[in-house]
């Protein structure tokens, strides 16, 4: 029994050691810094995740409005967060994630992940050069974008200089609370899936 113990806490600690080494870039390629990515700093990675976004966000028509959430740093790599304010109802979310995941797969991005579920629909892909990226929907239906920088080197990390299409919320941003004629109608869209691609 004492040697069972003993090799399941070896393979547990095995394991835990490949996630720790894993580290930067959970959700994207983790290149530290060679190839595509050579000579980019966290800034210059963060901007990169910023124009990600808003390639992506650009593509949803009609326009939802979203609000800057976060930035987060690791010891090389960035996260970027945004919140979508516009209320999108359960049955436009397929409508919406469809939209997201047609104009990633149109851009090479490797879709990782996608969870259909009813209550946190959720896609997960990588960029060409090793950018993870994410949308979700949580809480009350509400709509959250993520890009995840590789490993760079190390710098300074600035707030993004582009200002949130919508308004600006002090302190917690509430759940979406912004009506659209098309995403916030509580009918599926016709003729069109409802739900992501595989």
């Amino acid at each position: 029994m004492k040697r069972i113990m003993r090799t399941v806490r070896r393979a547990c600690a095995v394991a835990m050691a490949g996630v720790l080494l894993a580290g930067c870039g959970l959700l994207g390629g983790g290149q530290n810094g060679k190839g595509a990515l050579a000579g980019m700093d966290m800034q210059g990675a963060a901007e990169h995740a910023d124009r990600m976004f808003y390639a992506t966000v650009g593509a949803i028509k009609p326009e939802v409005e979203w609000v800057h959430r976060a930035t987060t740093t690791g010891s090389c790599d960035v996260s970027r967060y945004w919140t979508v304010m516009t209320v999108v109802s359960e049955q436009r979310r397929g409508n919406f994630l469809g939209v997201v995941e047609r104009f990633w797969k149109a851009h090479d991005y490797r879709i990782d992940m996608v969870n259909p579920s009813k209550d946190l629909p959720t896609i997960i892909a990588t960029s060409p050069d090793g950018f993870g990226i994410r949308v979700k929907f949580g809480y009350k239906g509400q709509g959250f974008f993520e890009v995840t920088t590789p490993c760079v080197d190390e710098s300074e990390v600035a707030p993004p200089v582009k200002p949130a299409n919508g308004r600006v919320y002090e302190g917690e941003i509430p759940t979406p609370n912004v009506r659209s004629d098309f995403w916030s109608a509580g009918t599926p869209v016709p003729g069109r899936a409802a739900t992501p691609a595989p």
